[in-house]
């Protein structure tokens, strides 16, 4: 993957727009995340700092043969936008949760999140990018950082990992409380893998094996990854033109805090962290996936945003 950004498309008036850098004047009232992280005055390690979480759920679900965002697919009778968060929530970790949605299912999205069990300072749905996963990152980083200012934790997760346990949240916060700046689960690759090139004219179905990466070094990583909240934000400054094309973004946070010249710990993940993205990927989750928690008798307060009725965790 190349670092050079190619030019931006033209806006797209029915899409939300792309993040811009953070370092810049924000568009509408958001400040600038990079004047939010040099004044935040808790770090990670500080035990009382807030976890803030988001939640990648703007995914079209193409592969998947949806017919509609793939977030609101259900395993076993709930949404993988619904079994994510609750997972989340779950974890007993996370103080506040930020999901971006397709533009047009925001509201929809906070419908569907509504009566969490556990959910304690509310949940906001925001809408995401049509141009990349890092750009709607971006886009519920912003909103995290004005509704938990004094952030010292963020976790960045994918609604399609919706069988994530709980106890992969914590281990995955406890690193970051612990001093490191970028935190990811992951498993031991198991498959022998191949480095491969094209060994004839394009469209012949004919590789060749350029080399064999020795698989006990190989991890498969998965989410939520967790982050120190200035790792992040500057990581997102310094990569954020390549978010304007999804051939140019980074496929994960993680390798946005590399790129930057950070260093990344792995922790353990687990194999309920599968990433639902094929019909067989449904059908497994499917097998796998527990009964559906009750409604909480206290819903969660899940806001939208609209300009004003947002939820703040201090």
């Amino acid at each position: 993957m190349t670092d050079t950004p190619a030019p931006a498309d033209p806006p797209d008036s029915a899409a939300p727009p792309a993040a811009a850098p953070f370092g810049a004047a924000p568009a509408g009232p958001s400040a600038a995340l990079s004047d939010a992280a040099t004044t935040r005055a808790r770090s990670a390690a500080d035990d009382d700092a807030a976890v803030v979480a988001i939640l990648t759920a703007a995914g079209a679900g193409t592969r998947l043969g949806a017919g509609g965002p793939k977030a609101l697919v259900e395993v076993g009778g709930r949404s993988l936008l619904r079994r994510a968060a609750q997972g989340l929530m779950d974890s007993g970790v996370v103080d506040h949760l930020v999901v971006t949605a397709p533009g047009e299912h925001v509201e929809h999205f906070a419908a569907e999140l509504a009566g969490l069990a556990g959910a304690g300072p509310g949940i906001r749905v925001v809408a995401g990018s049509s141009a990349s996963r890092q750009a709607s990152v971006a886009l519920g980083l912003r909103a995290a950082l004005e509704d938990c200012p004094r952030a010292g934790v963020v976790l960045v997760h994918d609604a399609a990992r919706a069988l994530t346990p709980p106890e992969v949240v914590r281990r995955v916060v406890a690193a970051v409380r612990a001093g490191h700046d970028a935190v990811v689960p992951a498993l031991a690759v198991t498959d022998t893998v191949k480095e491969i090139a094209p060994a004839g004219p394009a469209g012949s179905g004919v590789e060749i094996v350029v080399g064999t990466p020795d698989r006990s070094r190989l991890r498969a990583v998965q989410t939520p990854q967790g982050f120190a909240v200035a790792a992040l934000v500057r990581a997102h400054e310094l990569g954020a033109a390549r978010g304007a094309h999804e051939a140019l973004a980074a496929s994960d946070d993680a390798g946005l805090v590399e790129a930057a010249g950070g260093r990344v710990v792995v922790v353990e993940g687990d194999p309920l962290a599968l990433k639902v993205t094929t019909p067989l990927d449904l059908a497994l989750a499917e097998l796998l996936a527990p009964a559906p928690a009750p409604l909480s008798p206290k819903p969660a307060e899940t806001t939208r945003e609209t300009g004003g009725n947002r939820t703040s965790c201090g």
